[in-house]
């Protein structure tokens, strides 16, 4: 083994120095370098097919690289119909967020299917792990348990038992005897990743990397993982609310937009099959400021409550506050409403709520903010059976949006009478009941509304 040297690396971006620096030159945080000590030459496995020899593409065979289902629809919704052999997945999200519970959950339906599934813990014992399965009800699931920290050795239990699945919870107790440093440092994360992930490939086994969310809400400590990974899952959810968001951020083998929606109960995560039903079932009927968005999350539509709270302000700058939804584009609405509406909002305060925990992430919302916030401030409630749909522009002009049919078909299904849709959007036909009504400007959707 080479003889170690000690570098200084940043906790957040994961760039490396030969001494401290005070401020990172790549990310500009403050005192975000630590010391670590690693060997100049860190020993990896080679990866599989990588051979010094040409070879034609046609020639390459894929036939492994087919999905598997998992069993939990959710789940393999996100990861593209299921998991990959030799891929791996990383799987992030806030303490308590549940990606232990979906893991576990998994692997007992892989396991189920005659399927070896292994699941290593650096962070519980085999019989803390038995006492979370017996309050999930999958006691008796065929999950081989191995509570190891040490790469090597996790790795010589692999290649024993040979699993169809891995799990490794968490990636950041993981180490490596290569290195000298501290578990959870960027090196042993970094190395102790990529020896999991040469494994995969070679003995064609899937693996999940379960990755904890520092105070920056970088997933595994630094983002130095999500390029070597095929898959980045991102859990979501409020902590007052039950509901669970897994939302893909990267996938070479599936739709990076996709989503599964999940409740969290005593039993663990259950999937949510209708959350457009779940996430309205509480909406008021005739309240100010409410008005129901048709989000698209890849292939899947969602019915969301938009709700606005505008009043007056006690400080001399007023407050905008977003849950749910980008702050600053919150901020470009409102000065929309002010520019070309005539709106007094310079005094007021404006709250916007996503109703259920949910952020949408698509500007397709943006209609249905400005007529939540328009219909708080003038306190009068919008028809509860209309859906809005449409982007907004500067000059106050309402822009197609994409997935319109898939859209109108969930507000039909799930009873709406009418859907405020984009005029450009109704070139095409629909062969819906629900009545359509098209409009090109702000001005016009809320004279209609």
């Amino acid at each position: 083994m080479a003889k170690p040297r000690t570098i200084f690396s940043c906790q957040n971006c994961g760039a490396q120095s030969p001494r401290w620096i005070g401020r990172c030159p790549e990310c500009g945080q403050w005192n975000t370098y630590a010391e670590e000590i690693e060997a100049v030459e860190a020993r990896r496995d080679t990866a599989p097919g990588s051979t010094s020899t040409v070879i034609a593409l046609s020639e390459i065979k894929a036939d492994e690289g087919r999905h598997i289902p998992t069993g939990i629809a959710e789940l393999d919704r996100v990861l593209g119909s299921g998991y990959i052999p030799g891929g791996v997945a990383l799987v992030g999200g806030d303490p308590g967020i549940g990606k232990s519970t979906i893991i576990m959950q998994a692997l007992a339906r892989v396991a189920a299917s005659g399927a070896k599934a292994l699941y290593v813990s650096g962070e519980e014992s085999a019989a803390q792990i038995k006492l979370r399965a017996e309050r999930m009800n999958i006691s008796n699931a065929q999950i081989a348990v191995l509570t190891e920290n040490c790469v090597e050795r996790i790795i010589e239990q692999i290649r024993a038992t040979k699993p169809a699945i891995v799990a490794i919870d968490s990636i950041q107790t993981m180490y490596t005897n290569d290195l000298q440093s501290a578990p959870g440092t960027i090196g042993q994360v970094r190395e102790s990743a990529a020896k999991i992930l040469a494994l995969a490939k070679q003995t064609n086994t899937a693996a999940f990397l379960v990755g904890h969310v520092t105070k920056d809400g970088a997933i595994a400590g630094p983002k130095v993982l999500e390029h070597m990974v095929d898959t980045v899952l991102y859990f979501e959810g409020e902590r007052g609310h039950s509901f669970r968001i897994l939302r893909t951020m990267k996938n070479r083998f599936g739709s990076t937009n996709e989503i599964g929606v999940f409740e969290m109960t005593g039993q663990g995560l259950k999937e949510v099959s209708d959350p457009s039903g779940i996430f309205l079932a509480e909406k008021p009927k005739a309240a100010a400021g409410s008005v129901v968005a048709a989000s698209l999350e890849g292939s899947r539509p969602l019915l969301l409550e938009v709700q606005a709270l505008v009043c007056s302000s006690g400080f001399g700058t007023p407050r905008r506050t977003a849950i749910g939804i980008d702050a600053g584009r919150l901020a470009l609405l409102i000065a929309v409403l002010e520019k070309l509406e005539g709106l007094q909002l310079r005094d007021q305060d404006v709250f916007l709520n996503v109703a259920g925990g949910v952020r949408i992430t698509e500007p397709a919302a943006d209609l249905a903010v400005i007529a939540a916030i328009d219909s708080s401030f003038r306190n009068k409630p919008v028809d509860h059976e209309t859906v809005v749909i449409g982007e907004v522009g500067l000059a106050g002009e309402i822009r197609a949006v994409m997935g319109v049919e898939m859209r109108v078909k969930e507000a039909e299904k799930m009873g709406f009478r009418r859907v405020i849709v984009p005029k450009s959007n109704l070139k095409g036909k629909f062969s819906t009941k629900i009545e359509l009504l098209g409009a090109t400007t702000v001005t016009e959707c809320l004279r209609l509304l």
